[in-house]
């Protein structure tokens, strides 16, 4: 800054704007870091089983049998 002379006063002159260097104005450091956020607990629902029971096709272990093994003779 520089001084100037007003009326038999000294009186300071800015010249353009600037950073504030008061310590009023800065900006406080951080002590700690804070907390990790906490996970929400999973919610667990357990399904009930229906309430009319589960279809049981009458063929259902048809579809799922095996045929019979037949022997084939090699081709040699």
């Amino acid at each position: 800054m520089e001084m100037g002379e007003i009326a038999g006063g000294t009186m300071a002159l800015e010249e353009g704007c600037g950073t504030p260097r008061h310590s009023g104005s800065k900006i406080p450091a951080a002590w700690a870091c804070p907390p990790a956020p906490k996970k929400r607990p999973a919610h667990v629902k357990q399904k009930e089983p229906p309430k009319n029971g589960y279809f049981h096709p009458p063929d259902l272990e048809v579809f799922f049998a095996r045929a019979p093994m037949t022997r084939r003779e090699a081709c040699a």
